[in-house]
């Protein structure tokens, strides 16, 4: 499990913003921090409740913030239009950045086998993480003073 102090995983995925495109995570480090706010599903109460948060009650002037999902690009496409979320979406249906940051939830009550456990992590400038939170269950959203009071200490 990625923890307070570790370097930030690397991983490669999609991300969604005015267009769609490859993502890598290192080749958005270096100049403030970023925020990866992974979400179960696109769609659903809590994640949409999250994903509105971030976009109407959160401070992104300070940091990179990306929310990431196991869902497919152009679904997550229709989630970022229909809710007009001004930050990108990462696509990760090939696991890859749930698995390097050991977030994975087993969904399969709903008919989905694995998606992305609720968690958001901070990395700093250099690539350290610097905060985590992990949700004790899917329905439950992140502390968001905590998270601004991270992003700014992050920045400092």
């Amino acid at each position: 499990m990625v923890d307070v102090g570790d370097d930030a995983p690397d991983f490669t995925a999609s991300i969604v913003t005015d267009d769609m495109g490859p993502f890598r995570l290192s080749d958005h480090l270096g100049d403030e921090p970023v925020v990866l706010a992974f979400f179960p599903a696109a769609f659903s109460n809590t994640c949409t409740d999250e994903m509105e948060a971030l976009r109407d009650g959160f401070d992104r002037d300070d940091c990179t913030l990306l929310g990431v999902s196991t869902d497919l690009p152009h679904a997550l496409a229709a989630y970022r239009a229909q809710y007009d979320l001004p930050f990108g979406l990462v696509g990760d249906p090939d696991h890859h950045a749930i698995e390097a940051y050991d977030v994975i939830e087993d969904f399969e009550h709903y008919g989905v086998e694995t998606v992305a456990r609720r968690a958001v992590f901070v990395i700093d400038a250099d690539g350290t993480v610097t905060y985590r939170w992990l949700a004790e269950d899917s329905g439950r959203e992140p502390d968001y003073d905590a998270l601004d009071e991270a992003v700014t200490e992050a920045a400092a």
